[in-house]
């Protein structure tokens, strides 16, 4: 091998190593930092906690016949004044019974048909327009996916965080068939993993949080201000990066709790994966630049950690590409991978890698009261891990592609079925 080559190739590895070092070191102190939370500062506006907000809960569904009725039902039981909040259901370019079943349930329907634009995004900023132009006037905006069931004390929760100044509030994602197949069961570790290591952690170390497409609450004053905008295949992450350019903080309620529905099947994950892979990309090209000038014109640590969170799919490549160096060096030892080397002591990387294997298994199982189904899905997590790394790829290869699919959703489970187990 010459000596070019041998440089392109250890260059190539000590820069990945590099990376993933880096980013691994810190997201090891954001995990452990975030449990010692800090103490919330109170608003000089705060409100006082007696207020009731009065809301509106928008659910866009496109052929969501199967469970738009669970998912209102689960509303109309919420432990909050009915006098305030009303639950609208964007009928998005249905051809079913989607609007039928909403009304039936308690819900208004509002009848969306537009083949030219599609999308969540698109249908949320369309009912917001509809909403804002109504006699009726609201406080504040509740997002959900018409899959969900909802907690009964979730709006109670969302209005103490609005009581407390928190503008923008994203709920706990909880899983509603977790242990349908292995692929409901890896999605399931992966948001609660989330909820505890991303979610609360931020929120305690006064970061911003992100927005996770559903089950999240905004003030109406912050949409009028900024607009909504968000129409790309990840509307909720361009929203957090939108929010945070414009000095806006997401904050994390754990005890306002939404069930969604997680794919069955892998091609589902494939398909669901590859579409947030797609957004996560365009909204990589479009917002890390502006990202990068805050952090260097204002040092500003929120916008830091939302550029390196944009900068999660190369991390999941990295990370694919250090795991087949590694085993390519152990299957193939007469080869000349020996050359991709180490940059940093071994015992270093293991501690590392060690804590992160060990950190959230223990979370998640202490939360789940040691579920003997879970534990046996984290020996399965690693394979839905590494999964990541062609979902990722096959993602920005197709990023510029604004093509929309939709997600079946049959699991009908009311919110009396999940909160008896």
């Amino acid at each position: 091998m010459d000596k070019i080559t041998y440089l392109i190739i250890f260059s190539f590895s000590f820069f990945v190593q590099l990376l993933l070092f880096l980013m691994g070191v810190y997201y090891l102190v954001i995990m452990i930092a975030g449990w010692i939370p800090l103490p919330e500062k109170k608003k000089a506006n705060e409100e006082k906690p007696s207020l009731f907000h009065r809301f509106a809960i928008v659910i866009p569904a496109h052929n969501e016949e199967s469970v738009i009725g669970s998912m209102v039902n689960s509303l109309k039981k919420q432990k909050y004044p009915e006098e305030y909040f009303d639950i609208y259901v964007i009928c998005d370019n249905c051809t079913d019974n989607t609007r039928q079943r909403a009304e039936s349930a308690g819900a208004y329907a509002l009848i969306r048909d537009n083949l030219n634009e599609t999308g969540k995004g698109y249908a949320l900023e369309w009912a917001f327009l509809r909403i804002f132009a109504m006699e009726k006037q609201y406080d504040a905006i509740c997002v959900f996916d018409a899959d969900n069931v909802v907690s009964s004390s979730f709006l109670s929760e969302m209005n103490s965080m609005l009581s407390r100044g928190h503008q923008v509030i994203q709920g706990y994602i909880d899983s509603k068939n977790p242990y349908d197949t292995w692929i409901s069961l890896s999605y399931s570790i992966a948001f609660w993993l989330s909820n505890r290591i991303f979610q609360q952690t931020r929120y305690n170390l006064g970061l911003s949080c992100g927005l996770c497409g559903t089950g999240f609450c905004i003030k109406t004053d912050i949409i009028r201000e900024i607009g909504w905008g968000a129409t790309c295949l990840t509307e909720d992450l361009e929203f957090t990066m939108k929010l945070v350019l414009n000095n806006r903080k997401v904050a994390f309620c754990k005890n306002a709790v939404v069930y969604d529905e997680k794919p069955l099947t892998f091609m589902q994950s494939w398909r669901q994966r590859k579409r947030w892979m797609q957004g996560h990309t365009d909204c990589a090209v479009r917002y890390l630049p502006v990202l990068f000038k805050k952090i260097f014109k204002r040092a500003d640590i929120t916008a830091f950690d939302c550029a390196i969170y944009l900068f999660q799919p190369i991390r999941f490549i990295c990370f694919g590409l250090a795991t087949i160096f590694s085993w390519s060096e152990s299957a193939f030892p007469s080869m000349p991978f020996y050359i991709i080397g180490y940059a940093f002591p071994s015992w270093i990387w293991s501690l590392i890698v060690l804590v992160q294997l060990l950190f959230g298994p223990l979370v998640v199982l202490h939360a789940k009261n040691w579920d003997i189904r879970i534990i046996l899905g984290f020996f399965i997590y690693p394979f839905y891990c590494l999964t990541w790394l062609p979902v990722t790829i096959a993602g920005i290869k197709d990023a510029g592609q604004k093509s929309w699919d939709h997600t079946i959703h049959t699991r009908n489970i009311s919110i009396e079925e999940i909160e008896r187990h």
